[in-house]
């Protein structure tokens, strides 16, 4: 480690030393999800399960809540539940890196852990120079950084980043965030037999690409991956236009399936499909765990979407990781489901009951001071109308007769009530993750998902309200311990 990054990194921790009252007294700070020390918090990066261990990294920039040059924080996990946080993993101190370490991925080669990542590099006039980078580490812990070994392949502007890299055969391949010359967002593959030396393939999706027509300036954060028998392709493009219920936050995040042909470098697929439909949702990561589980975690959080307005900055941080969800491809879906773990988080029941016919006038259940909660919900399939109102901050609806599932919040910028949606045939299962500041949506087993963070007025949400047509065969509502 070089005498640039030990000063770095031992400014950061300075920074986290000084700030910790301040940060961990703000009523908001969530219970179960990860979370910066201080500072702002991005990307998840490097996500994997290494000697038993889950390692997941995130973008930080501890020195301010806006963005900057990138370090990378480090929490790691015996169980996908009760998380440590490790020293930081790489700090911006070499040329190649000196305005941000920024997002990127972790393979086991060798019995070694292997992170690649972007070295982002900006001259006095905001020029930029990008290169793909490579750390090694024998424990884990402490990384030795190894320089680029990418450089920018002819083609594309220096808005290529974000190495997601895995094995398939005796290769490894690589896909890389992009921006062609011509300022359309694509994904590259690149193709190396030892991590060391790689070769372009050339872009494999994009806009303008497989008959997807106009699709972005920019595609961050690709991840592309075998589920089922299918190929799956996430990223998230930035520059798509608002088209009725879709597309409704600053940037998306998303995926394809289809066929990626590893001789020719080329990928046929579907249709790009959102992810999550919630408020805050962006630059997801997935990993392949020993029990041959594909799981991913997403950022709470959207860039350039009134970032500097969130009520935590009064407490010098701002935003978090989302829970770990497994995906599963069943009957031409794919599903995003919470990972089995969580159940352990379970302390008391604060509710059960059973057979609970809705009503206009409302089923008022009272969950005394909890401020973190997971419920669960199983609706006969008749349910016509459904509303669940969460203290004075968040509403959950569906409507059978126009087949549409809608979460409300009150924005943390102006108070006033603001929707997302999405269109759901029926509404048969809900469950749902309620923490200080956040809530997570499941539908129907995973077939939809909404994120969201959420500021209440009061110390703590104590009652939920039901109301509608229809009845609730099952309602369960669980204390929650991170």
């Amino acid at each position: 480690m070089t005498e640039r990054e030990q000063e770095l990194i031992r400014l950061a921790e300075e920074e986290v030393k000084k700030n910790k009252e301040v940060v961990e007294g703000d009523s908001y700070r969530l219970r179960y999800h990860l979370m910066p020390p201080v500072g702002l918090l991005n990307d998840p990066n490097g996500f994997i399960q290494w000697n038993g261990t889950y390692h997941l990294f995130y973008q930080w920039m501890p020195f301010k809540t806006g963005h900057g040059a990138k370090f990378w924080g480090h929490y790691s996990s015996e169980d996908l539940m009760n998380w440590k946080h490790e020293p930081i993993a790489l700090a911006p101190s070499e040329w190649f890196e000196k305005n941000g370490c920024y997002s990127g991925s972790a393979v086991e080669h060798d019995g070694k852990m292997v992170l690649f990542y972007t070295g982002n590099v900006k001259d006095a006039d905001g020029n930029r120079e990008t290169y793909q980078c490579m750390a090694v580490s024998e424990d884990g812990v402490t990384f030795d950084k190894k320089g680029p070994v990418v450089e920018l392949p002819e083609g594309y502007t220096a808005h290529f980043r974000d190495p997601k890299v895995w094995k398939k055969g005796a290769d490894w391949y690589m896909v890389v965030g992009a921006q062609s010359e011509d300022l359309t967002g694509k994904v590259a593959l690149l193709k190396s037999s030892d991590l060391k030396e790689w070769q372009h393939l050339g872009a494999i999706a994009g806009s303008g690409m497989n008959g997807l027509g106009e699709f972005g300036y920019m595609w961050e954060c690709p991840d592309l991956f075998e589920l089922d028998g299918v190929d799956v392709l996430v990223a998230s493009p930035q520059g798509l236009e608002a088209d009725g219920m879709k597309y409704q936050n600053v940037y998306q995040a998303g995926y394809f399936v289809g066929e990626l042909d590893y001789e020719s470098g080329v990928f046929e697929h579907g249709d790009f499909i959102e992810l999550d439909r919630g408020f805050e949702f962006y630059a997801p990561q997935t990993t392949l765990d020993e029990q041959g589980r594909r799981l991913m975690v997403g950022w709470m959080g959207v860039p350039e979407q009134d970032e500097d307005k969130h009520p935590t900055i009064a407490h010098k941080w701002v935003h978090a990781l989302t829970l770990p969800r497994e995906l599963k491809w069943v009957d031409g879906k794919l599903l995003q489901v919470p990972v089995e773990e969580l159940n352990l988080m379970r302390k008391d029941q604060l509710v059960e009951q059973s057979d609970l016919q809705l009503s206009d006038d409302g089923i008022g259940l009272v969950i005394g001071l909890s401020k973190a909660f997971e419920m669960s919900l199983f609706l006969e399939k008749a349910v016509a109308t459904f509303e669940m109102a969460l203290s004075d901050t968040v509403q959950l609806t569906f409507d059978a007769s126009d087949s549409v599932f809608s979460l409300r919040r009150k924005s943390f910028v102006t108070g006033e009530w603001e929707t997302r949606s999405c269109s759901l045939q029926a509404l048969t299962e809900l469950r749902a993750y309620v923490d200080t500041s956040s809530i997570e949506v499941f539908l129907n087993g995973g077939e939809e998902v909404f994120t969201a963070r959420i500021f209440p007025d009061g110390t703590a949400h104590e009652r939920i309200t039901l109301s509608g047509v229809g009845k609730i065969g099952e309602l369960r509502v669980w204390e929650l311990e991170g």
